[in-house]
């Protein structure tokens, strides 16, 4: 591995601090290893980010379930600015700031010491593989109303190690390959909720659109859904060294990608709640096939949950793509054993899929409430790092080179973030107990693996690439 850097050609430039620090990177953040790997563009990374953070409207429905059509149209038009916004304009800046594989890792890392970055990838990876263990429980609920063998016992469990399988080899077969099949399969799950729009016209009531019921509304599931279905902005960091022009690319496909995710949402919640009659309780997962069926027909209905099927197939693949290659970019910094920064003759990172793709598998028994909880508690732990590391870099680093800034000063930065963190200390506090305990458990196999993992370098048991080897983007001392 130290024979990579051998043909390195660093850059450097200073950064004012107490310490005077240098800032260290590859020129163009490429490893000459790595150049003949196809870059992605802008159009796969927008299908990307949209299958990181929704994927289309599956999965919205408890949001009318929970408090009734005006807050759950209001939640996904006003939600974003509080919590989707801040958190696409801080990924851009540290993205374009630091245009490597850890992503977030680093940003944490530069900010609060290697420690702090490894709990921040722990936590984020966790909550990762969490979330993508959602998905084939969603993509088989919406197929088990067609096919009820699908529903529990063995049809189910080897369906879920089928998907699983299958969608761990898109993975491992490139990065490009995932983003081209994600710009294929967004079109395909979106295309019904148009035909249902314009079929829909005739039917639209806008006075359902304003039933709202105060006195009963189920908080801790309204949020969770919004948090659930507008978070995880950040994933694209993970695959920031695999970006073509990183600093230019990154916050253009973020910008679109907002827009995208919430039209997303938006439009087919104003089509489902005002062309048929209201039925709160009818509205959960997979209730979108049978408001297709009410619209359009049979016909319609099969659409849909074809769509379902294959927009879980999209969310799968992103999101195996961002854990994946986080665990690659901790392994280039010497956080995790060498064996993850391996990458496979398609430029993947072979130990990285099988190890997310095992995460999947064994956490598939959770429900899907029970999932949506669990990630978002401990995302909500990493959120808040990367909300200090922004402030922080601004505060120590204001000099270096930012592709794209947040045109705001550090008053702002700070202002920024404090809606965001307000929302996260709501979504704590609704956590349930078992989901609070199952957490905090996590988080402290977290603080304990760091030091077990140097140990185990330290004893030879596994070996670790020095960080200096990967000289993406650091701090050194001058």
């Amino acid at each position: 591995m130290k024979q990579r850097v051998s043909s390195v050609k660093l850059t450097k430039s200073k950064m004012p601090g107490a310490n005077d620090a240098e800032y260290v990177a590859l020129e163009d953040g490429i490893s000459p290893k790595l150049e003949h790997y196809t870059k992605v563009s802008i159009l796969p990374l927008v299908f990307l980010i949209f299958y990181e953070v929704s994927g289309g409207p599956f999965g919205v429905e408890d949001s009318v379930k929970a408090a009734g059509p005006l807050l759950a149209l209001l939640g996904f038009v006003i939600f974003p600015f509080i919590w989707s916004v801040p958190e696409a304009l801080i990924t851009a800046e540290l993205s374009t700031m630091f245009p490597e594989n850890a992503g977030y890792v680093v940003w944490v890392s530069s900010a609060l010491g290697p420690y702090w970055g490894f709990q921040q990838g722990w936590m984020k990876w966790l909550s990762g593989v969490i979330d993508n263990a959602l998905y084939p429980v969603l993509f088989l609920d919406y197929l088990k109303s067609a096919f009820p063998i699908l529903e529990d016992g063995l049809p189910r469990t080897a369906a879920v190690l089928g998907i699983t399988l299958a969608l761990t080899y898109v993975n491992y077969r490139g990065l490009t390959i995932v983003g081209w099949v994600a710009v294929l399969l967004g079109v395909f799950s979106l295309l019904p909720f148009l035909v249902m729009g314009v079929i829909a016209v005739p039917e639209l009531k806008p006075s359902r659109w304003l039933v709202f019921d105060l006195d009963n509304v189920d908080w801790a599931l309204y949020l969770n859904t919004l948090f659930w279905n507008l978070n995880y902005w950040d994933s694209i960091s993970t695959l920031s060294g695999e970006v073509e022009n990183p600093g230019r690319t990154l916050p253009r496909a973020l910008f679109y990608a907002l827009i995208f995710v919430v039209l997303a949402y938006f439009f087919p919640l104003l089509i489902g709640t005002g062309a048929i009659p209201l039925n709160r309780d009818s509205w959960e997962d997979g209730y979108f096939s049978e408001i297709a069926k009410i619209i359009g027909g049979v016909w319609l209905r099969f659409w849909v949950q074809g769509a379902s099927a294959v927009s879980n197939m999209g969310m799968f693949v992103a999101e195996m793509s961002s854990d994946s290659f986080q665990l690659l970019g901790m392994a280039e910094r010497g956080m995790l054993p060498e064996c993850f920064a391996r990458r496979s003759r398609y430029g993947t990172p072979l130990v990285g899929i099988l190890f997310s793709a095992s995460g999947v598998v064994l956490l598939s028994w959770l429900s899907f409430q029970e999932i949506v909880a669990a990630e978002n508690f401990l995302y909500c732990f990493g959120m808040i790092m990367e909300f200090v590391a922004f402030v922080k870099l601004r505060v120590e680093y204001p000099a270096v080179s930012r592709p794209y800034k947040v045109p705001i000063g550090t008053v702002g930065a700070v202002l920024m973030c404090v809606p965001p963190t307000l929302l996260i200390c709501v979504v704590l506090a609704l956590a349930s107990f078992k989901v609070m305990c199952l957490s905090l458990v996590a988080v402290l196999v977290g603080l304990v693996l760091r030091p077990c993992l140097q140990y185990s370098e330290k004893k030879g048991w596994f070996r670790f690439s020095n960080p200096r080897d990967y000289a993406n983007q650091m701090f050194t001392d001058q």
